[in-house]
């Protein structure tokens, strides 16, 4: 029943529909199994990459517009995944926190600066990144006109990935608000790239 009514929600086209807060909420429970991924955790290194690679493919989908439950684990894959985009990052690391660390030492100016390249910048660099899995991709920055294209949709975007975070936050109690929370972090992003940027 979860599946039809998610599937129906996004067509695969440039109209697709907007992901909706209720398709996002029930998304990590229509292969609820899906979440006892999360205990890969606690393998170190070999099992954050993978859980790492795990997440990336989860955003990958949602940028395609599918979703209908999480993705069936594939540890060879997904480690793999996750171990080269993590050195693919560590040049615009680099220069993100050489620049950072520049503009915080401007009075004000700089937290403020800080705030936007946090808000408006990196959140969609990092979906062209997973998107595109190259290096140059983090240093697109001319995708960045695409959320001042479309502003609104953009901070709704944002807003409800807050709402939905602060939502698996407060199920933490019950324990599955953790791999829920951990596993929808950059789904409503990753919606909005897949219909305004892709």
């Amino acid at each position: 029943m979860v599946k039809k009514k998610i599937t129906k929600t996004i067509k695969k086209n440039s109209k697709r529909a907007i992901l909706t807060f209720e398709n996002a909420f029930r998304y990590p429970f229509s292969r609820a199994k899906g979440l006892l991924n999360i205990l890969w955790f606690f393998l170190p290194i070999i099992g954050w990459f993978a859980l790492g690679g795990y997440k990336i493919r989860i955003v990958q989908n949602f940028i395609k517009g599918e979703y209908n439950g999480l993705p069936v684990f594939k540890f060879g894959d997904h480690f793999k995944l996750g171990f080269f985009m993590f050195f693919k990052s560590i040049p615009f690391m680099i220069v993100y926190g050489i620049v950072t660390t520049i503009v915080l030492l401007i009075p004000f100016i700089g937290i403020v600066g800080h705030f936007f390249i946090s808000l408006f910048v990196i959140p969609l660099l990092f979906i062209n990144f997973f998107n595109k899995e190259t290096v140059g991709s983090l240093f697109e920055f001319s995708i960045v006109k695409h959320v001042f294209d479309n502003f609104e949709d953009y901070i709704i975007a944002l807003l409800k990935s807050i709402g939905l975070g602060l939502i698996f936050f407060l199920m933490m109690i019950i324990l599955v608000g953790i791999p829920a929370g951990s596993f929808t972090k950059n789904i409503f992003l990753a919606d909005f790239y897949g219909r305004r940027v892709k």
